[in-house]
């Protein structure tokens, strides 16, 4: 099978972007394919024209890649992809509308608002979280203390995007769970040793330790919420869920990553390794 590994994109994350797709890519010609990395310019169309790929696997993290642009694409062009959708991806790279849908089902997100710039807001509750509400890995993300610091924290936000989330700082854990064609994945704890889980963390060696969740009632509550997201949403082939598990035991969905990273640091392959699923097997089951 002839597949189009669309990698780097335009987004802040590009550089974790070229790091997934060479690893899916090295997997892809491990499995027999022939595997053709493409990076998103201007000639995209006329590329893949050319290229007739069977299949494209998207490796694209943030906007323009996870956010349905590239998907739109690639449906009118008739190129059939893995991964979620249009309406799916971009609901879902939102986490406002993600949180509304959420907690629309009654399912356990923390309180928040969002924020516009230049547009008035009030927030009295801290300590608080302030990110972005268009970006992933963790870009932009700040806890603030205070009400001073509010405004420190989104004048970063609007370096990166045009809309900011602030929503209430849950004491707890962080833990995420891996969804594989509607199969929820074992949860993994995240020990952060800054102890908040910002891009640092996430994307430099021995910054984090990675713990998979022992409870069997945890890991049932945790598993039965991601993939009722999953469900929900309507998300298709893999997705990873990511909780803050409050103190006193309570699941609270914080985002949804539909293209989940798959760098030598990232979740989502760590969980199938658990589950007994290697790298290759994971891409194979993706491309299926």
């Amino acid at each position: 099978m002839k597949v189009v590994v669309l990698m780097g994109g335009r987004s802040y994350e590009r550089e974790i972007s070229l790091k997934t797709g060479e690893a899916i890519l090295r997997a892809l010609r491990q499995l027999g394919h022939e595997a053709v990395p493409l990076d998103v310019t201007e000639d995209l169309c006329q590329r893949l024209l050319e290229i007739k790929p069977d299949k494209v696997f998207i490796a694209l993290h943030g906007p323009y890649g996870e956010d349905g642009r590239v998907q739109a694409v690639l449906d009118l062009l008739g190129i059939p992809y893995v991964g979620s959708g249009v309406l799916a991806s971009a609901l879902a790279m939102d986490k406002d509308f993600t949180k509304k849908i959420l907690a629309f089902h009654g399912i356990p997100v923390p309180r928040w608002i969002a924020v516009k710039r230049n547009a008035p807001f009030r927030w009295n509750l801290f300590p608080a979280v302030v990110k972005p509400a268009d970006q992933g890995s963790s870009i932009g993300l700040h806890v603030v203390e205070k009400e001073e610091d509010l405004t420190l924290a989104l004048e970063e936000v609007w370096k990166v995007s045009q809309k900011a989330l602030i929503e209430e700082f849950i004491q707890g854990k962080d833990v995420t769970v891996g969804i594989l064609k509607d199969k929820p994945l074992p949860p993994i704890e995240i020990r952060p040793k800054k102890g908040v889980y910002d891009y640092e963390s996430k994307y430099t060696k021995g910054m984090t330790e990675y713990v998979f969740v022992e409870d069997p009632s945890v890991v049932e509550k945790l598993q039965e919420i991601a993939l009722k997201v999953h469900t929900l949403l309507e998300l298709k082939d893999m997705s990873r869920i990511d909780f803050r598990l409050s103190d006193d035991g309570t699941p609270y969905v914080l985002e949804v990553n539909t293209i989940p990273g798959m760098t030598e640091l990232s979740l989502f392959p760590m969980a199938c390794n658990k589950a007994g699923i290697d790298f290759a097997q994971m891409v194979h089951i993706l491309l299926s």
